[in-house]
């Protein structure tokens, strides 16, 4: 059976809990957060109750920077989950994603990711997370030229209002670029 993969990248303190640095759409972003992942624990909850393997997993993306390059600093309460793992969960799994040369590919900070992804039998990955352009839109098209099908959740991903455009321009951009790649958007009430 083939399996999707929920990617729920770096909805962290800083960027969606602490009002002086949060996103514009913070409250937006974790009110769908919330309900994504119940809809998703909700799923995997009921294969194991009918004893089957579920077709979903759920990989929580935490950002780390180094200090001289930002305050997602690994330990630090700025870089903490808002969403995380449920411990002794085999569906969940949290993976760090640490940016250097790149902008935020979550499968170019972590090489042995696709493999164990392919390796469970995921084919598909569906996205929603912080900042839109960046490691968002860099770990969709991580995704997609490692050979998964991708979705973004339009509605459950934003960014910080840009120089020239507002964060919900930038999130339509991203959307329209991804659609442009192979990607789908869809609201994520759906």
């Amino acid at each position: 059976m083939p399996r999707i993969a929920l990617f729920v990248i770096d909805i962290q303190r800083d960027l969606a809990l602490n009002p002086q640095t949060e996103i514009s759409a913070a409250v937006r972003i974790l009110d769908a957060g919330t309900s994504i992942l119940a809809t998703a624990r909700a799923k995997i909850e009921a294969a194991r109750d009918q004893s089957k393997d579920s077709d979903l997993t759920i990989v929580f993306v935490q950002h780390e920077e180094k200090p001289e390059d930002g305050v997602l600093i690994k330990g630090s309460v700025p870089w903490e989950l808002v969403f995380k793992p449920i411990e002794g969960v085999a569906e969940e799994r949290l993976v760090a994603k640490k940016l250097t040369n790149f902008a935020g590919d979550t499968f170019e900070s972590n090489p042995e990711l696709a493999v164990q992804l392919k390796a469970d039998g995921v084919e598909e990955l569906v996205a929603f997370g912080i900042q839109s352009e960046c490691c968002v839109k860099s770990t969709c098209e991580g995704a997609m030229a490692a050979g998964f099908k991708v979705t973004l959740l339009s509605g459950a991903h934003s960014t910080y209002n840009g120089k020239s455009k507002t964060a919900e321009e930038i999130e339509r951009d991203v959307e329209k670029h991804l659609i442009d790649q192979g990607a789908k958007a869809i609201p994520w009430e759906d």
